[in-house]
């Protein structure tokens, strides 16, 4: 086994610390007792963990059938073996931004993540990996097409390890850009959570986090909201980029990150300013969905 793997203790307090800022920030209970019963389960489990998810190419499942360990957790898992990394913790924490994100990847330095984002906005590594795929990478400055290369398989094995990639690369690769969409909450859901979020947000009824970025007095200023609806976990705060910051978005740009049985994502809802949707709000990228629930026909 590769030695660079985290052993179980690594992985316990991982999940460890995801429980205790979930509780910080008033998250479901139940979620919670299921983290701290997932991590007391891996620290004393008697076979190496890391091992069990390095060996799982014949048995995708090997990981859900050890005690305490559901889809979910079994994918946060997966995704800190691999990579180290655990980008629910790092949101948890207020650190991770996209263009921080972006820049993990090897070949894509600070400048670079920041142009990606800034003129494709995108804020996943999912969605990078379909940029590389479907030409977008190529309009960004100093990205030819051996470069793009390498940066597919570097996205390929860090993605490995995730169950969100698999519903995305199908739908690209495999159905030639056919329009079926990865699993997520019904817009009016998103909706409904957006409008919890901002609500909550207005009247100070939500714990703060303290974001690394565009934050020199190191103030706990940005609210966060967990919450669950229809079966999907939900994590909601004000967009923290450089971008919203540049447009004066903070308090309108929200960040709305879903999570269900190991499948997870995100989408920005924000207030439109054109168009048949003008002043209402809109999951971004899912603007023909808004119509239909506006009942707006065009």
């Amino acid at each position: 086994m590769n030695m660079d793997y985290p052993t179980n203790k690594e992985i316990a307090d991982v999940l460890e610390r995801v429980a205790d800022l979930l509780e910080a920030q008033d998250a479901n209970r139940f979620r919670i007792r299921a983290y701290r019963r997932a991590s007391q389960m891996v620290e004393h489990f008697h076979k190496s963990i890391s091992e069990i998810v390095a060996n799982e190419e014949q048995n995708k499942k090997k990981l859900e059938r050890l005690p305490c360990i559901g889809k979910s957790i079994a994918s946060s898992i997966r995704e800190f073996v691999h990579t180290r990394r655990l980008l629910m913790l790092d949101r948890l924490e207020g650190l991770v931004s996209s263009e921080e994100l972006f820049a993990t990847v090897p070949g894509i330095g600070d400048v670079l993540a920041r142009r990606i984002h800034l003129k494709l906005h995108i804020d996943t590594l999912e969605d990078l990996e379909l940029a590389a795929y479907d030409g977008r990478l190529e309009t960004i400055p100093g990205l030819g097409k051996r470069r793009i290369k390498g940066l597919i398989g570097s996205l390929s094995t860090i993605l490995v390890s995730s169950n969100r990639r698999f519903a995305k690369r199908r739908r690209f690769l495999e159905e030639g850009n056919k329009t079926e969409s990865p699993p997520h909450p019904h817009i009016s859901v998103i909706l409904k959570v957006d409008r919890e979020y901002r609500y909550k947000a207005n009247t100070g009824e939500l714990k703060t986090i303290t974001p690394r970025r565009f934050n020199p007095e190191n103030k706990s200023w940005l609210p966060i909201l967990h919450t669950e609806r229809k079966g999907w976990y939900f994590t909601a705060m004000f967009s923290n980029t450089a971008r919203a910051h540049e447009l004066g978005k903070t308090d309108d740009w929200v960040i709305v990150y879903y999570e269900r049985d190991g499948n997870e994502d995100q989408c920005t809802v924000v207030t439109e300013q054109h168009g048949a949707l003008k002043g209402l709000r809109v999951v971004r990228g899912h603007e023909s969905e808004c119509l239909r629930y506006y009942g707006i026909i065009l």
